[in-house]
């Protein structure tokens, strides 16, 4: 009887734990990222792009990052091609029923 009384208490805290986890767990689910969907599609700025650094740079097209409830463009860049098997797919805007949704680019 003395060794079950001494598990209570140990069973109670592992209970507790592992429902705090849990109640964690969703309440951090819920704050992944969300879409955000524009009425109009933003029209990228004009700008120059500067020339190479030097051999074996990509051209990154400028991009359109989340900020909030909006868009903001970011410039494109030259970024150093490490492997040579692998390209930039550029990102692009999605056409939905409410909007549009901006699809980042990313390395193949």
């Amino acid at each position: 009887m003395k060794h079950l009384k001494n598990k209570i208490p140990s069973m109670k805290k592992l209970f507790f734990l592992l429902s705090t986890c849990f109640l964690m767990l969703i309440a951090i689910s819920g704050c992944g990222p969300s879409r955000v969907v524009v009425r109009e599609r933003p029209v990228a700025p004009l700008y120059s792009r500067p020339g190479a650094p030097g051999p074996n740079y990509v051209w990154v097209e400028g991009e359109w990052v989340r900020h909030r409830s909006n868009y903001v463009y970011r410039r494109g860049y030259w970024a150093h091609q490490r492997y040579g098997h692998m390209y930039y797919i550029p990102g692009k805007w999605i056409s939905e029923r409410q909007g549009w949704v901006w699809s980042q680019g990313h390395w193949r």
